[in-house]
């Protein structure tokens, strides 16, 4: 039985920098507010480009459409560094963006892609899988497989290397990439392409909020549990985490199982998983089921 209550509160970090911030609203209206995905993609793209414009010179960029099952498409962007040879193999990194399941684009990411590119001398597929309201769940998880799918076929032109795939993402895309991971693990969909050799998993969602319940039998008492105490988390306070959840449109949860819910694997499903990388916050409702999985990753070795 688990207690990470210890890792809540604010950091002495977090209160410097939130003395800095205008005063945020506990009202959930304003995430109804009109025009507001424009105005947060548009603040997000600025502060990236911004970041970016130091990078463009020292990597090769490129913008690809990966066709979707439902007939559709999504874009995606490569990031590879100059110095290495135009036809270089190398390791591949499929980056998938947080926003919530609504927010994020394209060149939101730049600057975090490039500075994996930089950092790691990989190359990294940018994916801009479909958002909310106007795409519900499954879209946003199919999109991520479909371009995981996609990645394996044209690895030769994008000259990656087949096997050294790595997926990482944060928060709703961390989501996206332990449901990826977990079920490519189980064979439930790309059995044909090699295993994927490692995950990042940045501020994850790992459980919908109406499967929580094997969660909280985890813990020491459920009145410890990081959703209980961070309840109203400066951030992302609980009511904006089902705010988000309920905009995916999902009718059973439960029935959608580990596909939406990998955090509820079981001890024997996860063996052999890949080796995972894990960031998380104590000030947030999300911490304790990065925790736990975190632990049951250990422990299954």
């Amino acid at each position: 039985m688990c207690d990470f209550s210890r890792y809540g509160g604010p950091s002495e970090e977090w209160l410097a920098i939130e003395a800095t911030l205008p005063p945020m609203s506990n009202d959930p209206s304003v995430l109804d507010a009109p025009g507001l995905k424009k105005r947060l993609n548009d603040d997000r793209e600025a502060i990236s480009a911004a970041a970016f414009k130091d990078m463009a010179p020292r990597l090769r960029v490129k913008d690809y459409i990966i066709p979707t099952r439902d007939g559709e498409s999504i874009e995606a962007r490569s990031y590879r560094p100059v110095n290495a040879a135009e036809d270089a193999v190398l390791p591949v990194y499929i980056h998938l963006h947080g926003g919530g399941y609504q927010f994020g684009t394209l060149s939101s990411e730049d600057a975090t892609c490039g500075r994996i590119v930089l950092g790691a001398n990989v190359l990294v597929l940018n994916i801009n899988y479909r958002h909310t309201p106007e795409y519900k769940y499954p879209t946003q998880w199919n999109d991520a497989e479909d371009a995981f799918e996609w990645a394996h076929a044209h690895m030769a032109d994008l000259h990656g290397d087949p096997l050294k795939v790595m997926v990482g993402g944060i928060s709703a895309g961390a989501h996206l990439t332990a449901s990826l991971t977990l079920r490519k693990h189980l064979g439930e969909f790309a059995a044909s392409y090699p295993p994927i050799i490692g995950q990042v998993l940045m501020i994850p969602c790992l459980v919908s909020l109406d499967c929580y319940g094997p969660q909280l039998a985890k813990l020491t008492d459920p009145s410890v549990s990081s959703v209980k105490e961070n309840e109203n988390a400066p951030m992302l306070p609980v009511y904006r985490c089902r705010w988000f959840f309920n905009m995916l449109g999902i009718k059973d949860p439960a029935g959608e199982g580990l596909k939406l819910s990998p955090g509820n694997a079981s001890p024997e499903q996860v063996k052999g998983l890949s080796p995972t990388t894990f960031g998380i916050a104590g000030l947030d409702p999300l911490r304790d089921e990065g925790l736990l999985y975190a632990k049951m990753l250990t422990e299954a070795g």
